[in-house]
């Protein structure tokens, strides 16, 4: 028998666990958590008599990971496709649905854009292909390309309430090679962003072979259900509110230092996954990794908060949800009308979330939960135009430090930090601060992590 400890029970850390039990069904498997409960940001709460979702509250399905995991589970039954993913994006001058076939916001042609875009804009759009070819070498920030390639409107109307809805980030800041690596892979032979964003999104649909199924899905009993899930099925020592502050390495493998750092206690291990945020998983690196830590420093987080609302049942004609821009001057960066995207949450009620909060504009967080929920509420009852604006119930829940982001550089620290990590005989690291902020990336991330493991 062999110990492996895993730090951190977020999905990344518990899919990890069911996976190796799958494959060394007699090891030992530890889980340390410094929390209250396992899931990390996947989290559920009780609204208006359904289970709801308050972190990740779709999963992509064209990407096998997540939902293969939900039928290795057991649960496939429990899947649930949406009703409808038709979204708008709000803009000063009213709201406009969002054209079909861009590249996370970026589009393949100037087809559609009419009325998101002023003339002007869909002009400049139009002409992009003319342009000398682009020379792409290297990484840039999102905005920075686009906005001399397609003009400012492509990114504050489009490109950055996507972007802002992953990661809470700004586009003008984040890494187009780590955020839209199937565009920047294109642009090099493209020459042009329309024709590489073209090219993306066609080998994408070739490569699912599936265009005609559902994009996304979720779970009936919530997409936080899925770590309680984990647990029985992984068979692991899960110790809650047990941090791990300090790791090293032995003749014979690991000892790592747990639980409070006033009376600490030490375990030993033979393998070690770290799937902690980057500066806790930096600070826990220090000794036997020192290359990683730099790196990981470099990783920053966003906040954000998520206020889940029921309201009195009403008619809403605002499809799956709406996207909300920096443009509009609004406290929320988008709404999600859940029963309507999810026919399981269909009922007496109307079912809605919205999160607050951008990497370096997070000051209306500080606001106590009763106000911040006043004020969401406000805004979705505008945004949505509800006859009956009062709630029956609200959900505030904070995500401190929730989302990592991929600024530019971000793919040369991810390799700076595996390469440290991978020199260690026995240890991995990953999560979601490397390469790719969704279930299904996390999920993907803690097979590579077993495999390099085992």
């Amino acid at each position: 028998m062999s110990r492996l400890v895993v730090v951190g029970a977020g999905i990344t850390g518990l899919a990890a666990a069911f996976a190796w039990r799958r494959r060394r069904p007699d090891d030992e498997i530890v889980v340390l958590e410094a929390g209250d409960r396992v899931g990390g940001k996947l989290h559920r709460v009780e609204l208006a008599g359904h289970w709801y979702d308050t972190g990740p509250e779709a999963m992509l399905a064209r990407v096998p990971e997540a939902v293969r995991l939900v039928e290795d589970l057991g649960l496939a039954d429990r899947l649930v496709a949406p009703a409808t993913t038709q979204a708008s994006v709000v803009l000063p001058d009213g709201r406009h649905r969002l054209p079909a076939g861009t590249v996370l916001g970026v589009p393949a042609s100037a087809d559609g854009l009419d009325g998101i875009l002023s003339a002007g804009g869909v002009a400049r759009v139009a002409a992009e292909a003319e342009l000398p070819p682009l020379e792409f070498d290297g990484d840039v920030a999102v905005g920075t390309l686009l906005r001399e390639r397609l003009g400012d409107e492509v990114v504050d109307r489009l490109v950055e309430p996507l972007l802002g809805g992953v990661y809470a980030g700004r586009a003008d800041e984040l890494s187009l090679v780590a955020t839209m690596p199937a565009l920047a892979a294109h642009l090099p032979a493209a020459g042009s962003v329309l024709r590489a964003a073209e090219a993306a999104r066609d080998a994408g649909t070739r490569s699912r072979g599936d265009a005609d199924g559902p994009v996304f899905a979720t779970v009936a009993d919530g997409i936080g259900s899925l770590p309680e899930a984990l647990v029985a099925a992984a068979r692991a020592d899960v110790r809650l509110r047990t941090p791990a502050h300090g790791l090293r390495r032995t003749a014979t493998g690991f000892e790592l230092s747990v639980g409070t750092a006033a009376a600490p206690e030490v375990l030993t291990a033979d393998a070690v996954l770290v799937t902690a945020p980057a500066p806790k998983a930096a600070r826990l690196l220090g000794d036997v990794a020192p290359g990683a830590v730099e790196p990981l420093q470099g990783i920053p987080y966003a906040s954000m908060a998520v206020v889940a609302m029921a309201f009195p049942g009403q008619h809403v004609d605002a499809g799956s949800g709406l996207l909300v821009p920096p443009v509009t001057g609004r406290l929320v960066k988008g709404v999600t009308v859940s029963s309507a995207k999810w026919p399981h949450l269909a009922g007496q009620s109307l079912l809605v979330r919205s999160s607050v909060g951008r990497f370096r504009d997070e000051s209306e967080l500080q606001r106590s939960d009763d106000d911040l929920a006043a004020a969401v509420v406000a805004d979705v009852a505008e945004l949505l135009g509800l006859e009956h604006p009062e709630p029956v119930a609200t959900r505030v829940v904070r995500w401190g430090g929730g989302l990592p982001q991929y600024l530019v550089g971000h793919q040369d620290r991810v390799d700076a930090v595996r390469a440290a990590v991978s020199a260690v005989p026995g240890l991995a690291i990953a999560g979601a601060a490397f390469r790719g902020v969704g279930v299904p990336a996390c999920i993907r991330d803690a097979h590579h992590a077993v495999d390099a493991l085992l």
